[in-house]
């Protein structure tokens, strides 16, 4: 017997996007799972450097998803005791690429969860690993999924994306979340939610997960018929095998 520890889904909002995700989230179809953690990047500024919603809930057309507030807490004190960057609270915030994923969530899923929301402003392994760190004391022994949200490249003609992509999902598959910054750095391969799929990663590996199974890619191209420039997305699992 084995399981899902983590997906990991795009976060653009259109039909191949969507498709992509669908086949993350098929991974844990029918699950039932009492917390979700998303960890998703911040793609505009902001001062903080681990940041989470400042609201109560999140609302999408499907119904509420109330925040897990104390075990918000607990990971603030987790993360004050490892002398990591602290918990920035944000609110009213135009951020898409953690909430994008709830519908998903709450179609997959087979009764309601309580919800960890996490961004990521950084690209540096530091904070990334901070957070895993804090994330894989704070879930062990629970009933909980992982959920990295990333795009790939961005605006690179078709073929210099299917490198790109294919060199970065290379990296995620080989559950190598240090060789995502080398990456990414390099310029050999990139994702916005680099550090999210990084912090998931080693979490993952800490509770137990042992391989990333790659599920799908597609680029923008699918849905517009352009190739001249493109955003690459990609789906995948961390597997738990006993």
């Amino acid at each position: 017997p084995g399981g899902v520890v983590a997906v990991i889904a795009p976060h653009a909002g259109h039909r191949y996007s969507g498709r992509t995700a669908g086949h993350a989230f098929r991974a844990v179809q029918g699950r039932s799972v009492d917390l979700v953690v998303i960890i998703a990047p911040m793609h505009r500024y902001h001062p903080g450097v681990i940041l989470t919603s400042a609201h109560p809930a999140y609302g999408t057309p499907l119904g509420t998803v109330e925040i897990d507030h104390p075990a918000l807490e607990q990971l603030e004190q987790l993360l004050n005791e490892a002398g990591a960057p602290t918990l920035t609270r944000v609110a009213y915030d135009e951020e898409h690429a953690l909430e994008i994923e709830l519908p998903f969530l709450q179609r997959a899923l087979s009764g309601p969860f309580q919800l960890l929301p996490l961004m990521l402003r950084s690209q540096e392994p530091q904070p990334a690993q901070a957070l895993a760190a804090a994330l894989s004391k704070l879930l062990a022994g629970r009933n909980a999924l992982l959920v990295a949200s990333t795009d790939l490249s961005h605006f690179y003609p078709q073929a210099v994306a299917a490198r790109l992509d294919k060199e970065m999902l290379s990296r995620i598959a080989a559950f190598a979340p240090e060789k995502i910054f080398a990456a990414e750095h390099g310029g050999w391969g990139y994702a916005c939610g680099a550090s999210a799929v990084s912090a998931v990663l080693w979490a993952a590996r800490e509770l137990g997960g042992s391989q990333v199974v790659l599920l799908d890619y597609s680029t923008s191209a699918d849905e517009t018929g352009d190739p001249t420039s493109v955003v690459g997305y990609g789906a995948a699992a961390v597997i738990k095998t006993v």
